[in-house]
């Protein structure tokens, strides 16, 4: 007598079960492929500062080391000038394959949504983070030659010619702009920002004279400090920076309370890009960073190296527009 063995139908829900198993498995294997086969050629690294200036010197030396670890060349397509507009235009022409990536600062990330009434790009929807490669304070510096011994000589100036003190900045918006702006506000004064195209002339025009002080990174002091045509006469933080000790905080100087300037610089890439060549990108930075000789190098500059996590990183793009959105305005700072 034959009898028939009577099977279960599979249900849709279990269909439905078993595909999204399937696919998540597919598209972890391809995620480690992503991972393991990348780079496949060259990094670009898309920069928006001039030749020089910290962060420029910062990712040459993060190139070679990354270039030996990742087994293909990084180099870097400087492409300054425009508030760093030049740059991020190019750069979202590329690929979102980890193969280019931008380096930028907190200025361009979480100042201009708050200077510019129209930006060519979204922080939050068009790139991905990956990690910072450094966070540096800014310094306060006039001529060797000039009438400045002290900050309160400075704020002295401007209160008795208000509009009259000047500081060279790169672009509006820019940290150079930050720390001048915050400075004048809270002591209370008018003072003028000076724009230059070429960011060597930052430090050049304050010690020939042309504006009475810039602020910027110690690395991009340095040479005109060692020259002895430029004195630093203040840290823009709260405390004294291990970087120059011997500097007083713009308080100490004789200026007002709670001058807080700081720059972070690191790297993103487009929104899109594979997760684990972000995670790859983000562990061989991480080590690189550690590494003595390059730590050594960046603090000779004035700069400290510091790597984050892309979720570290992206939390603090978030709190830094939250600050800057009610910061910004209170400063004045607005871009044409």
């Amino acid at each position: 007598m034959h009898q028939s063995a009577t099977r279960s139908r599979p249900t849709a829900k279990t269909l439905l079960r078993s595909i999204s198993v399937s696919l998540a498995g597919l598209l972890l294997l391809t995620g480690h492929a992503a991972a393991q086969s990348f780079p496949s050629r060259p990094i670009r690294v898309i920069s928006p500062y001039p030749a020089g200036l910290s962060p420029d010197l910062a990712m040459r030396v993060l190139a070679e080391k990354l270039s030996r670890r990742l087994g293909q060349q990084v180099f870097i397509d400087a492409r300054p000038g425009g508030n760093g507009f030049i740059a991020v235009n190019g750069f979202k022409q590329a690929p979102a394959d980890g193969h280019t990536l931008l380096l930028v600062s907190n200025a361009h990330l979480t100042m201009n949504p708050y200077l510019f009434k129209k930006l060519p790009y979204d922080t939050e929807k068009d790139f991905e983070a990956i990690s910072t490669i450094y966070r540096a304070p800014f310094f306060i510096a006039t001529s060797v030659a000039g009438p400045y011994q002290d900050i309160g000589q400075l704020v002295g100036k401007a209160r008795g010619a208000p509009g009259r003190v000047t500081y060279s900045i790169p672009y509006v918006g820019s940290p150079p702009h930050f720390g001048g702006a915050v400075l004048a506000h809270l002591s209370d004064t008018k003072m003028m920002a000076v724009p230059y195209k070429d960011g060597a002339q930052l430090g050049i025009s304050a010690s020939t004279g042309e504006v009475d002080f810039t602020v910027l990174s110690m690395g991009s002091l340095n040479p005109l400090v060692k020259a002895g045509k430029l004195k630093v006469v203040a840290v823009a933080a709260p405390s004294r920076s291990s970087v120059a000790p011997n500097v007083p905080t713009v308080e100490e100087a004789g200026g007002p309370k709670g001058v807080m300037v700081e720059s972070w610089v690191g790297l993103v890439a487009l929104r899109g890009t594979p997760p684990e060549v972000i995670r790859k990108l983000n562990e061989e930075i991480t080590r690189a960073l550690a590494e003595q000789d390059l730590m050594a190098h960046y603090a000779s500059d004035g700069v400290a190296a510091t790597a984050m996590t892309p979720a570290a990183m992206t939390q603090m793009i978030r709190a830094d527009l939250k600050t800057n959105a009610t910061l910004l305005p209170q400063l004045g700072m607005q871009a044409e």
